[in-house]
């Protein structure tokens, strides 16, 4: 088992340190803008995002996570306080050591707690890279963070089959692409209309 397979919160936590620069990097303006996920515009994808970690503090507390809407609102718009808010209660739950070996369940199934930070994790790193995308910043995570989530990745989510999972079909990288747009590309996002490579 590598480290970040033992414990993948320190990889967390640092994903949801570039997921607070990049909700602080989103301008009014840009809320209402397409993402590359078609359900969700600028604002929907924040709201999914932090839906995402509220719904992992409910499956480390043994919790439903339905309880959660799919994409949380934020009153006024006030992104970073909302991605503040969940994150706390994020951490006053799975800073618990014992937590980590505990099965807990979610909607795919029961497995041991690390297994839902991993989750997370690649959530918080893909819809990240959409979001980065959408708003004009930086796709690329920290290199080692992402390269040492895309290694788990491959390792847990087959290449195929695929049928009832909720990935696409791996999509072959670019060349050049960064550790976090080919992350995204082997959960089967299809990145290359939203890079403006040279």
């Amino acid at each position: 088992m590598t480290t970040a397979q033992h414990d993948p919160r320190p990889l967390f936590r640092g994903a949801l340190e570039w997921a607070g620069d990049l909700f602080a990097g989103v301008r009014a303006e840009q809320l209402t803008d397409p993402t590359p996920c078609p359900e969700f515009d600028v604002r929907a994808l924040l709201g999914h995002l932090a839906s995402t970690i509220d719904r992992g503090r409910v499956v480390g507390e043994g919790g439903d996570v339905h309880t959660v809407p799919e994409c949380l609102s934020s009153p006024g718009d006030e992104w970073s306080s909302t991605l503040d808010d969940v994150t706390k209660r994020y951490w006053e739950v799975w800073s618990n050591d014992a937590l980590l070996d505990t099965p807990v369940t979610a909607p795919w199934g029961t497995f041991p707690g690390r297994a839902a930070v991993l989750v997370s994790l690649n959530e918080v790193l893909v819809h990240g890279w959409d979001l980065a995308a959408a708003t004009g910043q930086n796709t690329e995570a920290d290199p080692q963070l992402a390269q040492a989530a895309y290694e788990v990745m491959q390792r847990v989510l087959p290449a195929t089959p695929r049928e009832g999972l909720p990935f696409g079909p791996v999509v072959d990288p670019a060349p050049d692409a960064g550790p976090t747009e080919r992350l995204a590309n082997w959960c089967g996002r299809v990145t290359a209309p939203w890079m403006h490579r040279a």
